[in-house]
Order: structure tokens, then C-alpha cells, then sequence
């Protein structure tokens, strides 16, 4: 018995010993691995301030974020910005004590080591939040423990230095959950457009749920697993009673509900606009440094670029282009596509191949080849040979075999389309479309692209006519053939342009004469002032693009930028005060520290009077001219084919059409008091286009977009877009704009001779 009880106590001693030494070792190895024994430990330092990748956002005015530049697309959140589902769904699925524990939970961990995992993870959030934020992967058993042990001791830090909300935030902003949505800011808006502050539970349950294995869980690849995974969570919720029975069988029954939507520099809102603004930073970071000294990265450096974009315009306008330009582009296909020559006209066949040479040269395909060394022959023999390709099409992109130099012939066969819609008062552009796909197409055909602006030139050559000789609307001038002499303002020769349908009529007034687009009372007006005039205005009105002094200028013979027309078209609207179109309001840094503002430049050009007569003969063109089709309740079945529908506006618009030579290039811009807004549309080629006038001309090809982008906006109350009449000067003016009084001074022989 007493060998026994002597046994016994031995036993006792052994397992106490046993139990005591493994204690003794594992704190004495958790003190080797705190002082940095097995590699350092992050300081404080480090722990404060982690080193996360913030992605620049740009963001609109009414507090949208139209898209970002990213190394990781990540965006920091306050605990404020989450939903309290958010914060629940995390508790109850990752970490039920986390409010009790200080970093580590014993009983979880216990529970780990006994039951092998499966009876659940040992790991806190916050021993999760210290291994996203400090380490690799381990590469084999010795280093996962002594990653576990450094997980430890970090957690027990992170606890300390900051609150449990802080720590929540942190580990939703540091989890990875796939498609470069790194953080729930990012992750809320790639799943389900929202911001966190707004996840319904089920969403919420979805996003958390990812956190187990967010590859497995992936909701776009494996929406069945994802599904399972959510409800999951959704128990764990009932269990820790966040919601009740009652709403939980009733969420397990929803579907995923995703809205997903990629964000890459490709895809998403306002991309013209975006790579506009990449630009511009990539250059205003070269001269405004960091306090430290150092350059700002706009990928990295977390910036907020404010803008005077409004995202719903920017939706409108987008969908304005594309229900036009693909319906637009089948009309193109139907009519023309037949030809041998398609999409040129008028070309030789060696004049085809010598502009298909010409843009193969320019192709990213042929510097590539280039550079590597590759010779001549053995780039036009890769460009002629078929290789798999995903090309552009208005009913998605198509995986096809195609040659390189067959599909540079194909994307020059589509129309391209150039969109800006501008606050005048204030210069802030409210919506910008550069293109019909930024993937496709990546040249920006509001700010970079210029063309030719055909008859939406003339206003700047009346307003300089009604500016220096107080002309009426109401005045009559000849609609004939006439010459501008040779010598006169620089001509060699003898310049007689003819009207686009050769008819003449006599004598008609300038408001007519205008809303008509007259190219011979262009040609009488011009003669009366010379171009120098009209040269300046375009100077003040913010032109910088070439303006030749030459008569031929009255035609719109130059190339102008949508940006830099539109930007002189507010002149009219805003009581002849040009104010520059701005985008970028502001900028500030990761922590709200502004870092620049932007005002437009403003000059008063023209008199109010003067601008309000140019609104007057405006108003015309769409009263009984060129941009009539705008005010039609019916429409030829024709026009019903190509613009879409009747429009049937009846609130006053002023307004320009414009087309030029062989209908290259189709123009409208079109003016209410509160927005002036306008469209080019053409193909890459001006040698590219519709053979018809009916068809290429500027109320066709350009006109539908400014009316369906003003019939979604007048659609949307909250954007208050006026329906208005201009607002006339306050002081009387001296010019009668009102015809039938004209006729009755001039009957009477009581027109002033400046008018007469």
C-alpha cells in the first residue's frame, strides 16, 4: 500500500513537473520571440500606423466616388462608416467574446487544441487583424509557431493601443475580398454598389462570410457555397440573438442580391474622365510636394479628388451615348456595310491600305514588335495571320479569330461620340463622356480629340457682327452667292461659297438666316467685319486651339475640342461672361487635408444685351431650323428609325447644329439657363461616314444624345434642371429682337441708322 501511495505521489510529481516545465518553456519562448530571439516584433510604430496602399478616389459633387487609382484598391472606413449588421455578423461569426478578451481567447484556443480545429478556430479577430497586417505566410511547421506566438503577442499590443471599434475597423479594412476589393469600402461597393454604412443584414452576413476562405466563398464563381456560407452566418447571428427567428428564416430565403460591378481603370463610371484626371495628377504631383518633401503617389497616398461632376448626369449622359451610338452605329452597318470600300468613301484602294499602314504603325502591337527587334516583314506577315482576339461590339464582345489588320479596319467603322455638359454660372462640368468604351477606345474625344465644328461656328461669328454693328436678329441681308474679293483680308483668290443645298432665296433675316445655318450670310457677314475680330472673340471665349485670320473660319473650317466649344457656348447662357469649364474642385490628402482648390477663370466678353440677342437667334434653331426635329411630336418613320423617338420638348432651348464637308463630322449644342451641353459624333477617319446627309448631318448624328440625356435629366426632379426661359438683362436693351415690332419701326422709318 505505501509503495503504491508512494507511486502516486511520484506520478503527481512527474505530471506537475511535465506541466510546469511545458509552462515554463512556452513562456520562456514567448519572451525569446517578444525580444526578437526568432526575428523583430513591429513596434508600436508599426502598429499604429500600418503600411496599407490607399487608392486615390475621385469623387463627385453630390458625394459619389466615380472610380480610383490603385496599387490595391483599398479605401480607409471609420467604424461610423459601418452597418451595425456589419459588426454583428463579424462577432457573432469570428470572435462571439470579443468584447471580454483582451487579444487572446483561452477557452477558444483550449477548444482548438483539444478538438484538433474542428470544433472551431482558436483565433481572435484581433490575432487575425496582427496576421493580415505583419506577416507572410509561413513556409513550414517551425515557422507557424513561432508566426502563432509573434500573433500573440501582437494581438496583446493591438489591444492595448487601441479601442475595440478601432480594431473592428482596421480588420475589415485590411480583409482581402477578391476582385481588388480590398477593405468593405471597396468590397461594398464591387458587390453591391453600396456604401458599408448601408449592407442590409444579408448582405452584411455575405461579406463576413467571405472571411473564411473568400475563394471558396466567392459569390460570382460559386453562388451556391456563397449562399450556404451567408446563411451560416446568419445562424450564428440567431445564435448570439442579433436578429430574431422570425427574421432569420426569412433572410436564408433571399437570394445573394449581388449588384457586382469590377472596378478597374477600364470599366465603371465617367472613365474618360478618370484617365483625364489620372493625367492631370500625374503632372500636379511633380510640383506640389509632401510637407516632408517628398513626392505624392497617386496610387498609393490615399488622395481625394473632388469634382464638380453630378453622378446621375454622368449616368444619363453615359446612357444617352450608348442607346444612340449602338442604334446609330446598326443604322451605319445596315447602309453602308455592303460596300467594298466600307467604312470609307471615296478612297482608292491604295488609299485604303496606305491609312490601314499608317494606323498599324501607330498600333501598340507594332511598337511592341519594334522594339523587340522583330523585322519589317515579319510584322506585316504577324498583322496578316489570324490570332484569337475579344473584340468591341455594341451586344457585348465577341471571342473571334481575327487578323490584327482586319481589326484595325473594324474598330475604324465605328462612330465615336465626344459629350460635355457644363454648369455656365459656374463653369462645373456635370458630365463627361469622352467615348463609347474606354477599354476599346481609350482616346478622349472631349478634352484630347479635336475636329472640325462646321456651322456650330457661326455664333461666334454673328455675336462679333451683332457686337460691333448692334445688327437686329430682325435685320435682312442677301441669300445669294457672294464674294469675298481677292485681296481683301489676305486672299489670293476670289472666295464664293455656296449654300449645302445650292438653293438661294433672296433676302431673309439673320435669325433665319442663322437658324438655317445660311452659309451665304455667313459669307455677308464676314465680308462686313473681317475675320481679326471674330479671331479675338475667340480668344476671349477660351479658345486655345488655332484660329486661322482667314476668311474661311465663317464655315467652321477649324478643329476645335468639345471642351473648348462647350466652354464658349456658356458665354451665351451666362450674360456674356465666359467662366472656363472646370472639373477638379479639390484635393485633399488621406486625412482631409486640403492640399489645393480650383476656381475657373471668368472674363466678361460680350455685353449682356449682345448675349441675350445670341440666345434669341439660338432659340430659332430649334424653334424652325436645323435642331426642329427636338420640338416634333410625330417624325417620319425614318427619323423615328434613326434618332430613336419623337422628343416633343417645348420649353425654350437655344441651340447650334453642326455638320461639315462629306458629313465627317456631326454637331449639336444645346443651351437651357442652367446647363449648356453638346455632342460631336464621327468616326476615327474623317474618310469614315455616311454617305447621305440626312443621315451624317449633325441633328442626326449628334442632336439625339443632348435630347436623351435632357429628357433622363428633366426625368430627375432633384437635379432641377431649368425648363425656364432665359432670364433677359436687367437694363433695357436697344436692340429689337422682336420682328414684327421691327417691321412696324422700319415702316415708320424709326430705326435708328446704327440698326437700320
Amino acid at each position: 500500500m505505501a509503495k503504491r501511495s508512494n507511486n502516486t505521489t511520484a506520478y503527481i510529481k512527474y505530471f506537475w513537473l511535465t506541466v510546469g516545465g511545458g509552462l515554463a518553456t512556452l513562456l520562456l519562448f514567448i519572451l525569446l520571440v517578444s525580444i526578437g530571439v526568432f526575428g523583430s516584433l513591429p513596434g508600436f510604430e508599426e502598429i499604429e500606423n500600418p503600411k496599407s496602399n490607399l487608392a486615390t478616389q475621385i469623387i463627385s459633387q453630390d458625394g459619389v466616388v466615380l472610380g480610383k487609382f490603385f496599387k490595391e484598391n483599398r479605401t480607409h472606413a471609420e467604424f461610423e462608416d459601418l452597418s451595425p449588421h456589419l459588426v454583428n455578423a463579424l462577432i457573432a461569426t469570428e470572435d462571439e467574446r470579443f468584447y471580454s478578451h483582451s487579444g487572446l481567447d483561452v477557452k477558444a484556443l483550449v477548444r482548438a487544441v483539444v478538438f484538433l480545429g474542428k470544433a472551431g478556430g482558436g483565433s481572435t479577430i484581433t490575432q487575425q487583424l496582427a496576421k493580415m497586417l505583419f506577416h507572410d505566410p509561413p513556409k513550414n511547421i517551425l515557422e507557424r509557431i513561432i508566426q502563432k506566438a509573434k500573433e500573440w503577442i501582437i494581438a496583446l499590443r493591438i489591444e492595448r493601443q487601441y479601442s475595440k471599434q478601432e480594431i473592428l475597423a482596421m480588420y475589415l479594412n485590411q480583409f482581402d475580398f477578391l476582385y481588388q476589393a480590398v477593405g468593405i469600402e471597396s468590397a461594398s461597393y464591387i458587390y453591391f454598389s453600396k456604401a458599408p454604412k448601408d449592407l442590409e443584414i444579408q448582405e452584411a452576413a455575405l461579406l463576413v462570410g467571405m472571411a473564411k476562405n473568400p475563394s471558396h466563398y466567392n459569390p460570382v464563381r460559386f453562388p451556391e457555397r456563397a449562399l450556404q456560407r451567408r446563411n451560416t452566418v446568419l445562424k450564428q447571428m440567431l445564435r448570439n440573438k442579433f436578429i430574431s427567428a422570425e427574421e432569420f428564416e426569412e433572410l436564408k430565403q433571399r437570394p445573394l442580391g449581388l449588384q457586382f460591378r469590377k472596378q478597374s481603370h477600364n470599366e465603371g463610371p465617367a472613365s474618360y474622365l478618370r484617365e483625364h484626371i489620372r493625367l492631370f495628377l500625374t503632372e500636379w504631383v511633380k510640383t506640389h510636394k509632401k510637407p516632408d518633401g517628398g513626392t505624392y503617389n497617386i496610387y498609393t497616398d490615399g488622395l481625394k479628388v473632388y469634382t464638380s461632376i453630378d453622378s446621375r448626369m454622368q449616368q444619363y449622359a453615359e446612357e444617352a451615348v450608348t442607346e444612340h451610338l449602338s442604334n446609330y452605329q446598326r443604322v451605319f452597318f445596315a447602309r453602308e456595310s455592303h460596300r467594298k470600300d466600307f467604312p470609307f468613301v471615296k478612297l482608292t484602294q491604295t488609299e485604303i491600305e496606305d491609312l490601314l499602314n499608317r494606323a498599324m504603325r501607330r498600333s501598340e502591337r507594332y511598337k511592341s514588335l519594334k522594339s523587340a527587334g522583330v523585322s519589317q516583314d515579319s510584322i506585316i506577315k504577324n498583322f496578316n495571320t489570324p490570332v484569337p482576339m475579344q473584340i468591341f461590339s455594341w451586344n457585348g464582345e465577341i471571342d473571334t479569330l481575327m487578323t490584327p489588320m482586319d481589326s484595325i479596319r473594324y474598330y475604324k467603322s465605328f462612330y465615336q461620340t465626344g459629350f460635355m455638359a457644363v454648369e455656365p454660372q459656374t463653369g462645373f462640368v456635370k458630365a463627361w463622356v469622352g467615348g463609347i468604351n474606354f477599354k476599346h477606345f481609350k482616346y478622349d474625344n472631349v478634352f484630347q480629340a479635336k475636329r472640325q465644328v462646321g456651322s456650330t461656328f457661326k455664333p461666334f461669328l454673328y455675336a462679333t457682327a451683332i457686337k460691333e454693328k448692334k445688327y437686329s436678329p430682325c435685320f435682312e441681308v442677301p441669300d445669294a452667292r457672294i464674294c469675298i474679293e481677292a485681296g481683301m483680308y489676305g486672299l489670293l483668290q476670289d472666295w464664293c461659297p455656296s449654300n449645302s443645298d445650292d438653293k438661294y432665296e433672296g433676302m431673309m433675316t439673320l435669325k433665319r438666316a442663322l437658324a438655317e445655318s445660311k452659309n451665304t450670310v455667313s459669307t455677308f457677314l464676314m465680308k462686313q467685319i473681317g475675320p481679326a475680330s471674330v479671331v479675338q472673340l475667340c480668344a476671349d471665349l477660351g479658345i486655345t486651339s488655332e484660329v486661322p485670320v482667314a476668311p474661311s473660319i465663317a464655315l467652321g473650317t477649324m478643329d476645335l475640342s468639345v471642351y473648348e466649344l462647350i466652354g464658349a457656348y456658356t458665354t451665351f447662357a451666362n450674360k456674356g461672361t465666359y467662366t472656363q469649364p472646370i472639373v477638379i474642385t479639390r484635393i485633399e490628402d488621406k486625412n482631409g487635408l486640403v492640399l489645393a482648390e480650383f476656381e475657373p477663370e471668368t472674363r466678361e466678353v460680350l455685353s449682356e444685351e449682345v448675349a441675350y440677342v445670341m440666345l434669341d437667334l439660338l432659340k430659332a434653331v430649334t424653334q424652325f431650323g436645323t435642331g426642329a426635329r427636338l420640338r416634333s411630336r410625330g417624325g417620319s418613320y425614318m427619323d423615328n428609325v434613326v434618332t430613336g423617338f419623337p422628343w416633343g420638348f417645348d420649353n425654350p432651348i437655344a441651340g447650334k447644329t453642326g455638320t461639315t464637308q462629306n458629313n465627317s463630322d456631326g454637331w449639336f449644342v444645346g443651351m437651357v439657363p442652367n446647363l449648356v451641353a453638346g455632342a460631336w459624333v464621327g468616326c476615327e477617319d474623317r474618310s469614315a461616314h455616311f454617305r447621305s446627309t440626312y443621315f451624317g448631318q449633325g441633328a442626326t448624328a449628334a442632336m439625339p444624345v443632348w435630347a436623351l440625356f435632357m429628357k433622363k435629366c428633366y426625368s430627375d426632379p432633384s437635379l432641377k434642371v431649368s425648363k425656364a426661359d432665359f432670364e433677359p438683362p436687367q437694363e433695357p436693351i436697344s436692340i429689337v429682337t422682336d420682328c414684327n415690332r421691327y417691321k412696324q419701326l422700319q415702316e415708320a422709318d424709326d430705326l435708328p441708322d446704327w440698326i437700320k
